[in-house]
């Protein structure tokens, strides 16, 4: 019998990472995200997605979050 309600996410987002931001920063990254269409979370989480890959390519090592590890 199949349970009723919202299917279970897969790669949900359970952890948090909070960072200290001076007010021209964090006005900064609301205007970007605005302008992207998307939210703060979503413009950070993106940003920094892109700067884990470059960074970790250019030391050779992988990017494991990419293979769901």
């Amino acid at each position: 019998m199949k349970k009723a309600g919202r299917p279970k996410q897969a790669n949900r987002r359970t952890e948090s990472l909070e960072i200290r931001l001076n007010e021209n920063e964090k006005r900064a990254f609301q205007e970007a995200a605005q302008i992207s269409g998307i939210s703060v979370s979503t413009w950070v989480r993106e940003r920094l997605r892109r700067a884990v890959i470059r960074e970790l390519e250019e030391a050779g090592r992988p990017a494991t979050f990419l293979l769901g590890v």
